[in-house]
């Protein structure tokens, strides 16, 4: 029994600082403690007896004879020097404390910018010259700032075991969550595999973040991918049943019908009593359908010509001072790489931009470029500029953070419809060109024969793009009824979703009050601000025998299904479930 702990007397007494030992024992009250204005010593326990212990004992024969106003200036002199000794240990603390956090946040920006660790150390001096120069008085508080090699990289470690135990304490909270994963070869020819997570707690916060970075050095089928996620999930300890999507690219080793990344987690989620889906990255798949777009005898003299340019050095500064000569728009042009997706659009532009001083410059180095001067060509150009830019356009709205998968697959369908509207617009018998701007531009260079020719290609175009849009996100359509009750549930048609929503699903479209927020709220605001009506009403309920009003009559059923229909973007991955389980979704 002598473990157990026992309350000391003094705490159950309450005993406090009696303001007159300040005038009868110099002691005052300090940060909750009991000081000796001369000496500075403290006295543990409140307690007159102590504290006349040790004033009779240290300090009464040099101070007994002060009294009356001399004694009290005495005090306030002794109380000026503690409070001065204590703001000067106060702001020395403060000061390595700002260091310390400032080569924290340095340190930050050196890991998330990939730069050298020995780059503190420059930094640092560069701050040193700006603060020698602008305020010297405080030289020394920078030079406090630690960011040597090694602080740097402890500095660093530190970090990634902070945000490993946050998300640890989130992952705790998850309701739902989803899985993003690409697999890619770095310069060392090591596979690299990205594993990035989307959750969402019952509070509808969302979680976006890199769960993981697995080196795999053997081979890279679906089932070594699938190891690797699983050691990461388990590493986290999240639960699988939990799991509500994965989301990868078109690899065999992740899409395999068998063996397939994919498949394999889905079968692994489904073990543990869940639900998950797969489904394609929506970026991805965006990109490969402009891939579609074979118009290979247009890019490949581009891509030629930017070459010949840029490849070589003499050639490419007498063309950068041509270009500067004679005062033209641009003072270069853009390489194009495919891993760069949209690097085609940017360099299809400048390069239709410069097309008459590239023509100029290189009938100059006697290598003529005879595209330049072919009107068929040249439309076709314009027509690649024009409809690659509409992609680029498209491949941006999709990019981004907290942006859920009913919104990404909006622009999708945006996209479709302007798709079948070009293609209207090129075959009417004046083909209107006011989306495409460039070719407008040309169109007066070709015979008027030949333009409905030209608008009949470019029409059979879009219509091969839109089919190939079809294709690739077939997936989507699958689960579109579930994306409109996320994003539209007051437009949803009560008959095409389950019949255990329908009766709660017309009580929230009734309810004009949730219409009005519905429509100033964002889809997670919404739902979220909906979950706490509901757990507020539904105790009504019951408190009232079954008289409800608006969400009251809102049973659990349906805030669980409209936690499991949201979804979301998250690096360039796409997907979605039945609001938390579809806000857990990766893009």
């Amino acid at each position: 029994m002598a473990s157990v702990n026992k309350e000391r007397k003094v705490d159950r007494e309450g005993r406090k600082f009696q303001d007159k030992w300040k005038l009868q024992y110099f002691f005052t009250d300090f940060n909750n403690n009991c000081i000796c204005l001369i000496c500075q010593e403290t006295v543990g326990v409140y307690k007159e007896f102590n504290v006349k212990r040790h004033y009779q004992t240290k300090h009464a024969q040099a101070h007994d004879k002060l009294t009356g106003a001399e004694r009290a200036d005495k005090i306030k002199q002794l109380e000026t020097i503690l409070s001065s000794q204590q703001q000067f240990f106060v702001r020395v603390r403060q000061g390595n404390e700002n260091a310390t956090k400032a080569s924290y946040e340095v340190a930050e920006l050196i890991a998330k910018h990939g730069k050298p660790l020995a780059e503190g150390e420059f930094i640092k001096d560069c701050v040193m010259k700006i603060v020698e120069n602008i305020c010297p008085e405080k030289r020394q508080d920078f030079a406090n700032m630690c960011l040597a090699r090694n602080t740097v990289a402890r500095r660093i470690e530190d970090i990634s075991s902070d945000i490993k135990r946050q998300l640890g304490d989130k992952g705790d909270r998850f309701e739902y969550f989803s899985l993003a994963c690409d697999e890619s070869t770095d310069v060392s020819d090591t596979a690299q595999l990205l594993i990035f997570l989307r959750g969402v707690d019952t509070d509808m916060n969302i979680t976006e973040e890199l769960l993981d970075l697995q080196s795999i050095k053997g081979q890279t089928r679906g089932a070594d991918l699938f190891e690797s996620v699983c050691s990461a999930v388990d590493n986290m300890k999240l639960p699988w049943n939990k799991v509500s999507g994965i989301i990868a690219d078109g690899a065999p080793a992740m899409v395999g019908e068998r063996s397939g990344l994919a498949t394999l987690i889905c079968n692994k989620v489904n073990e543990n009593g869940g639900d998950a889906i797969k489904l394609h990255c929506i970026i991805h798949q965006q990109v490969l359908c402009a891939k579609h777009l074979k118009f290979d005898h247009v890019m490949k003299p581009v891509i030629k010509t930017i070459n010949t340019i840029r490849s070589k050095a003499l050639y490419h500064r007498q063309f950068q001072q041509f270009l500067h000569d004679i005062q033209a728009e641009y003072g270069d042009v853009l390489y194009h790489t495919d891993v760069r997706w949209l690097s085609r659009g940017t360099a299809l532009q400048r390069f239709f931009s410069l097309r008459e001083e590239i023509g100029q410059f290189l009938d100059q180095k006697g290598q003529p470029m005879d595209e330049l001067t072919d009107s068929t060509w040249l439309t076709d150009l314009a027509f690649l500029v024009d409809i690659t830019k509409q992609l680029n356009a498209l491949n941006v709205s999709l990019q981004g953070k907290d942006a859920v998968i009913s919104q990404l697959y909006a622009h999708i369908r945006a996209f479709k419809t302007k798709l079948h509207l070009f293609h209207r617009h090129l075959l009417q018998a004046e083909p209107n060109t006011t989306h495409f701007p460039a070719l407008h531009g040309v169109l007066e260079s070709l015979p008027p024969d030949n333009v409905q020719a030209q608008m009949e290609k470019y029409a059979d175009a879009i219509s091969a793009l839109m089919e190939e849009f079809n294709v690739r996100f077939r997936d989507f359509v699958t689960i579109e009824q579930d994306l409109a009750l996320f994003s539209s549930p007051f437009s949803v048609n009560p008959d095409d979703v389950p019949p255990h929503l329908q009766l709660e699903l017309i009580e929230l479209q009734c309810d004009n009050a949730e219409r009005n927020k519905h429509q100033q709220l964002s889809p997670v605001d919404f739902y979220c601000q909906l979950d706490k009506a509901l757990s507020l009403d539904s105790s009504l309920v019951s408190l009232d025998h079954g008289l409800s009003r608006g969400t009251a009559a809102l049973s659990p059923a349906l805030a669980e299904a409209m936690r499991r229909v949201g979804g979301s973007e998250s690096c360039g991955v796409a997907a979605a479930g039945e609001t938390h389980k579809q806000s857990a979704v990766t893009t």
